[in-house]
């Protein structure tokens, strides 16, 4: 019977196997189709969104679409002020839901980018969480930036700031404007713009290093050495009420509108003549020895009622407050190119609260020939959570007394020859979307991220070690629980709350929804952190199912078992789910995630919305700082596992249930289990966390979290039946062997055995009968 049943059984899964393909070739047909209907230009259908005048002062009306892709030109009465084109129709902008960033840039025809609009996007973080007008104040930096310059490589792309909890969606939206200018630039169709490089023979401006006087500080200030920056209170708060932050303006540093709010100087001391007058000769000989070749230094000094320091160097050492800007691109200072100076060598300097010397990093290349900006960021807190920040810029341009002109010689005249075209080494590169000497945007963000990559290859290092060597951990269990608890407080505080590396069952629907639409690899290397979690939990499935994630890696999970560990220690009771209940409640988060898969075929932006029962965005991404709704939701569930263990993980998590199902190949059984475990000892059933072990023994892997209770258990002499009568039986053979245990059995019998439960066990005077364990 059984030899008949199972050809059967091998065709009934041949004919399933091919239905299966059959269906998904269908729908790579059906999606794919869709996709290239969805490449059309869509410009037409988002202009009636936006108002002339939101790209250019003063515009009227816009024109008819012209040319492939379209371009409207932008009118003000009979004159062409520039034009406006859908970023998505000249360069990818592809986001974190895997679905296309549409925005409408205005250019005029100098290649002078002069506004945009976000018409349409798909990012959940946008969509629910941190306010779209904080994503779109980002990417403002763009404004005013000249990118004919960068089409002909004579300037690098500018950036745009980085939004926590955002990070890929702002620098992928930012990536898209550039690129999208520069292609549409190189393509020759803003008439005036072309590319705006410098002249073959122009003349180069350098640092004079030769002079080297030294002036007192009514010079400096004088003739613009030594600039600076003076606000009132009273001045900053009307800065805030004209930004329509009218609470933070209700809540001034002081009460006198006329107290100084800040004095604020700069300076780049390594020109020679100005270090030399503001740190005296032998600090600015320190400060040479500290500095590269081409490296700069400036002083930053300032007075008043606003620190420019503030204390964000102190916990995470790096100086929120000030940026260095040029050219577009911007760099904040952290501690290690900070020193403290007590104060300034200059005569009649005044005595000043705060003076810094910062090193610029040789990563941010400062031309001191060239206009550059110190951007002061004053915030202000209102409310519990609140704060409102307004940037305030002091520019700078060397004096020309510290500058050399270098003329170069006439170019030759001309013989008679025929003109040829410039060499292919003189063009730029005009490759769509490729800026010259420029790297792509997932290299630049891996390489951003180089020290939070090696940190968490690391951590995963040392969790690979704990599951190959965990015999040897789990028969320490004090030194195993020290070191659980660490690597979860490791995985919510480093992991979680300062990397933002928590994964979400959104990356699960994103990932699918690519692969049979458009499926792009730079999209998911953008994020080099969530990259390389998700390459270790692929290959943990294959070892040992969803345990290495859902037990050690999910910061949520973690801060569910940190919690609930401290409730206990504080005895709050634990309410003990039976186990009938229990595997009914099961099914839950298996039917949480299979509603937002087929949801996400339909639209994957209503599937993230719902994809809101994961309180991890609240929890973990935003910290808690959102509206209260989520708050509330993220709160409860936290409540919860303070009573139930891991109550989220258990029943909620649709996550852990989409990594369950692939879970079940993994290759090997590390879990250790005695023939006897559940028929009849049920130790390990009674005492599993999140009782994944059935009371008949069998470990449920599909709900396993692989926090290694059960080895500990299956180690340890004193907890487990099975080891207990092993001991015994050891104890026993190692007494009738001892002559001084025999002779003491001689003079009378021996003492019974008490186990751990307290049960006296008697021993047998002839033949050792077996002990049996209730």
């Amino acid at each position: 019977m059984t030899s008949a049943f199972l050809p059967q059984a091998k065709k009934a899964a041949a004919r399933t196997l091919m239905a299966a393909l059959a269906v998904t070739a269908i729908a790579f047909v059906i999606f794919g189709q869709r996709a290239d209907a969805s490449a059309a230009s869509r410009v037409a259908e988002f202009l009636p969104k936006a108002q002339p005048g939101e790209f250019f002062q003063g515009a009227e009306r816009f024109g008819e679409l012209a040319g492939e892709p379209p371009l409207a030109p932008v009118y003000r009465g009979d004159d062409i002020l520039g034009y406006v084109y859908l970023n998505s129709d000249f360069t990818s902008a592809v986001g974190y839901s895997g679905k296309p960033i549409h925005i409408l840039v205005g250019i005029d025809k100098h290649g002078v980018v002069r506004g945009f609009k976000l018409v349409d996007h798909k990012e959940p973080i946008v969509l629910i969480g941190i306010p779209e007008k904080k994503v779109v104040a980002a990417l403002n930096a763009l404004i005013g930036k000249d990118m004919g310059r960068v089409a002909a490589g004579a300037e690098r792309p500018p950036q745009v700031d980085i939004v926590s909890g955002a990070t890929v969606t702002v620098l992928v939206m930012g990536d898209s404007i550039v690129r999208s200018a520069v292609k549409l630039i190189r393509s020759n169709r803003l008439g005036e713009a072309g590319l705006a490089s410098a002249p073959a023979h122009a003349a180069t401006t350098k640092l004079d290093l030769s002079k080297r006087e030294v002036h007192d500080w009514e010079a400096l200030v004088g003739d613009g050495s030594v600039r600076k920056l003076q606000l009132s209170v009273g001045e900053v708060t009307e800065a805030f009420k004209q930004a329509g932050l009218a609470q933070a303006a209700a809540r001034p540093e002081s009460n006198t509108p006329g107290d100084r709010f800040i004095e604020l100087y700069i300076a780049p001391v390594s020109v020679p003549s100005i270090g030399l007058s503001l740190l005296g000769k032998s600090g600015f000989e320190r400060m040479q020895s500290m500095l590269k070749p081409g490296q700069q230094a400036i002083v930053v000094a300032g007075d008043g009622l606003y620190s420019f320091k503030g204390s964000g160097y102190v916990r995470g050492g790096i100086f929120d407050r000030i940026e260095l800007l040029q050219d577009g691109q911007g760099v904040r200072f952290r501690d290690r190119n900070h020193s403290r100076l007590g104060d300034l060598a200059a005569a009649g300097a005044p005595r000043l609260r705060e003076i810094a010397l910062f090193v610029v990093p040789p990563e941010f290349s400062l031309d001191l020939t060239e206009p550059w900006e110190l951007q002061l960021l004053v915030q202000r807190s209102f409310g519990a959570r609140e704060k409102a920040t307004l940037p305030f810029n002091v520019g700078y341009t060397l004096p020309k007394q510290y500058l050399t002109v270098n003329e170069p010689p006439a170019p030759p005249v001309a013989q008679s020859q025929p003109s040829t075209a410039a060499s292919p080494a003189a063009q730029p590169d005009a490759s769509a979307g490729t800026f010259p000497d420029e790297e792509p945007l997932w290299v630049r963000m891996w390489k951003m991220n180089t020290v939070s990559i090696g940190i968490t290859v690391l951590g995963l290092l040392v969790l690979t070690a704990i599951f190959f060597f965990q015999d040897w951990l789990v028969r320490r269990p004090k030194l195993f629980g020290w070191v659980r608890r660490g690597f979860l407080l490791f995985t919510l505080v480093w992991l979680g709350w300062y990397a933002n590396a928590q994964l979400s069952v959104v990356n699960v629907l994103t990932f699918t929804n690519s692969l049979i639409t458009n499926f792009n690899w730079e999209f998911f290397l953008s994020a080099p952190l969530v990259f390389v979690l998700w390459a270790s939990v692929a290959a943990g499935l294959l070892f040992w199912g969803r345990g290495p994630f859902c037990g050690w890696l999910c910061p949520f999970g973690a801060l569910q078992e940190l919690t609930n560990n401290l409730a206990q220690w504080l005895k709050v009771p634990q309410l003990k789910v039976p186990f009938g209940l229990h595997e009914r409640l099961w099914p839950i988060k298996y039917i949480i995630f299979l509603g937002l898969f087929g949801l996400s075929f339909y639209s994957v932006a209503l599937a993230e919305m719902f994809a809101e029962v994961e309180p991890f965005k609240t929890a973990i991404i935003l910290k808690f700082a959102r509206e209260w709704p989520f708050v509330i939701f993220a709160l409860t569930i936290v409540s919860l596992g303070l009573f139930v263990e891991r109550f989220y993980c258990r029943y909620l998590c649709p996550l852990g249930a989409a990594l369950a199902i692939p879970g079940r190949i993994r290759m090997f059984e590390w879990l250790k289990r005695y023939p006897d475990c559940g028929s009849p000892c049920q130790r390990c059933a009674k005492e599993c966390p999140v009782q994944a072990i059935h009371p008949e023994g069998q470990i449920n892997v599909n709900e396993c979290i692989y926090c290694m209770h059960c080895q500990e258990l299956y180690h340890d002499d004193h907890r487990c039946p099975h080891m207990i009568q092993v001991r015994l039986k050891r104890e026993k053979f190692q007494a009738l062997s001892s002559p001084s245990l025999r002779s003491d059995n001689d003079r009378g019998p021996a003492k019974p055995v008490i186990t751990h439960r307290g049960a006296p066990i008697p021993p047998a005077p002839g033949k050792a009968e077996p002990t049996k364990q209730p």
